[in-house]
């Protein structure tokens, strides 16, 4: 029998946040100071996904959860498979299938949610693929930059993604994710741009502009979707903490 959804919570809830990737699906909790994570890959199905947090977070205590998504994400629930993970994500029970209230935005959203500290800032997330989010004066849209046209037939994400950095070597990529930048930052003119994400940390010398993320804000993202401010709006508003 399905479980009932819990209804919505108040403010200030202990939340478990999630943020799932193409190679690992890493968690949170409030209280908790160390992540855990287990190995995702391409055949990572939703069910899947939720049997293994269930399983390394059976510990924790946690009312609410926030789930950030490797795809686009309409009105809190994915619309389109992942690119790099299995199928099965699009019209799945989150909520039903933790029996609490969920909250999912697209990775780079919930990383940028963390990441922001006012003004208008661009994110890109450098992981197995390019994940962007835009924040101006507090309002974020998640962005779907990765496959977008970028030159030769390939796209952003066929140049500065792990796939790319293994195709062009780390010299190339260096220069690759230099001028996707440069590009971006002239078209969408932000006051600063955060690079996250796990391949950041092969980057030497980057613009005046342009800030080193933490991985580890995806967490605080998750954190504030629920208990900062402008939490439970479709376009939420975060201010600098």
């Amino acid at each position: 029998m399905k479980r009932p959804r819990a209804p919505d919570p108040p403010e200030a809830v202990s939340v478990l946040a999630i943020d799932v990737g193409g190679s690992h699906v890493k968690c949170l909790a409030t209280g908790q100071s160390t992540p855990r994570a287990f190995v995702s890959g391409p055949a990572m199905t939703a069910a899947a996904m939720i049997d293994g947090v269930v399983a390394i977070t059976s510990d924790w205590r946690y009312e609410v959860v926030s789930i950030g998504y490797p795809g686009p994400v309409m009105h809190g629930s994915p619309v389109r498979e992942p690119h790099n993970l299995g199928e099965g994500w699009v019209g799945f029970d989150f909520a039903g299938a933790f029996a609490r209230p969920v909250k999912i935005v697209n990775d780079a959203a919930m990383q940028a949610l963390g990441s922001y500290q006012g003004g208008r800032m661009l994110f890109l997330g450098l992981g197995t693929g390019l994940g962007s989010a835009l924040i101006v004066e507090g309002e974020i849209e998640a962005m779907e930059l990765a496959h977008l046209p970028y030159r030769k037939g390939r796209t952003y994400e066929d140049y500065v993604g792990a796939h790319g950095l293994e195709r062009l070597g780390k010299k190339k990529w260096r220069k690759a994710v230099l001028d996707v930048i440069e590009s971006l930052n002239a078209a969408l003119r932000p006051d600063y741009v955060v690079l996250g994400g796990g391949n950041v940390h092969k980057l030497h010398e980057l613009p005046g502009y342009v800030r080193r993320g933490d991985n580890a804000n995806a967490f605080l993202g998750g954190f504030r979707l629920w208990n900062g401010p402008g939490a439970g709006r479709s376009r939420r508003s975060v201010r600098r903490s």
